[in-house]
């Protein structure tokens, strides 16, 4: 996997996770567009983002892309966690 595919699957998660937060933000977009997501202040992943959005549409269906402004910095989810020493 390269980075670029890296970053995409990271920020295709958080979308998800915005979209389902926030369900409002989808019912402004085109119904069946391809949504294609990209960083602020990326050049280099914004070009392989938009490349890719273009291949992966269907013919005469819409692109949006979307531009990720600012992300909160990641952050466990993990509540509670304990360990053990195992012997050899």
């Amino acid at each position: 996997m390269t980075i670029n595919e890296r970053k995409n699957s990271i920020i295709g998660m958080e979308f998800d996770r915005y979209i389902r937060e926030h369900p409002d933000f989808i019912e402004k977009l085109p119904q069946n567009a391809h949504i294609g997501l990209l960083m602020s202040e990326d050049a280099e992943f914004n070009k392989w983002s938009t490349n890719l959005a273009h291949k992966q549409a269907e013919k005469n269906q819409k692109i949006v892309l979307v531009t990720i402004k600012e992300m909160a910095p990641a952050h466990s989810r993990i509540k509670n966690m304990d360990f053990e020493i195992a012997s050899s």
